[in-house]
């Protein structure tokens, strides 16, 4: 008798909390939270206009955001299967070299990507939280790519390796290349499918690039801002397309979309701007 009475309180007691959860509109919280990401606003440039004969960026435009004439060099190269089996599931590899680092040394960087529709950010920052990509997340760091007409929440997480016999701005070799991801695998890329799914597919992965950019450094709107200079292999596979990109991090929606609407209205005003969606990584993802 005393069983049955226990039972009978303990269906009150949770027909009481889901109609008090009814009542609230509110779906449950995740323990931790939603992760709080920063705001990447980016923007092409035209590089038919902004570009001088050399492919490099004109004077006219350093001279508009205080950039110095030195740039800082980076290459780099994206990891996965020949069917883009990461890609479609969100995640890319990339391996990067950049002309400050050491000849031996290089950048992993392992990014999860969740589509941001409509503007709902908050329902993308929930579909994360899902996968583990919440408020106590310390290893990724999130962000909202903001484009010309789409968003994109993003987790990066980038470790340090170092391999020998390189120089310059080279990058590793395909074997190097695929040893330094599998020994480098996060957790959550680990774990995302079972059967060691990630591990088998960077083991043979097709390596597609390289690909290499110049950066300038300068300032807008009390922001740093980046213009970099993307050197791409045209899809005819006889040349190379150049995209010209300009962004700034920032903290905070509001001060986000404030700077990326100043910034735009400049471009525009200098007949710099072009208006396009793209990520550099989906040209070389189908390109190389």
């Amino acid at each position: 008798m005393k069983k049955k009475l226990k039972t009978v309180a303990g269906r009150i007691l949770l027909g009481a909390g889901l109609l008090t959860a009814g009542l609230s509109g509110l779906t449950p919280a995740h323990a931790a939270g939603t992760a709080v990401p920063n705001y990447e606003v980016k923007w092409y440039l035209d590089p038919t206009v902004v570009l001088d004969s050399d492919h490099k960026l004109k004077s006219s435009v350093r001279s508009e955001f205080g950039m110095p004439s030195t740039v800082e060099k980076m290459n780099v190269e994206y990891l996965d299967s020949d069917d883009l089996e990461l890609n479609d599931e969100g995640w890319n590899v990339r391996i990067r070299k950049m002309e400050e680092f050491s000849d031996e040394e290089f950048e992993l960087t392992y990014k999860k990507r969740y589509p941001i529709v409509n503007g709902d950010i908050q329902a993308a920052l929930e579909a994360a939280a899902d996968d583990g990509f919440d408020a106590d997340e310390e290893d990724y760091k999130a962000q909202v790519e903001w484009g010309y007409s789409s968003q994109t929440l993003s987790f990066s997480n980038d470790k340090d390796a170092e391999e020998n016999g390189y120089d310059g701005m080279e990058l590793p070799d395909a074997g190097d290349s695929r040893d330094m991801a599998v020994d480098k695998l996060p957790g959550k890329l680990e774990d995302w499918q079972s059967g060691g799914w990630a591990e088998d597919i960077l083991d043979d992965a097709h390596i597609y690039g390289p690909a290499e950019a110049k950066r300038s450094i300068g300032e807008w709107d009390g922001e740093e801002l980046y213009i970099e200079v993307w050197e791409i292999r045209s899809a005819a596979g006889t040349g190379y397309d150049y995209l010209v990109e300009a962004s700034m991090k920032i903290d905070g929606y509001a001060a986000a979309s404030s700077k990326r609407d100043s910034l735009k209205n400049k471009l525009i005003a200098k007949g710099w701007f072009l208006p396009i969606d793209g990520l550099k990584t989906s040209l070389i993802l189908e390109r190389y």
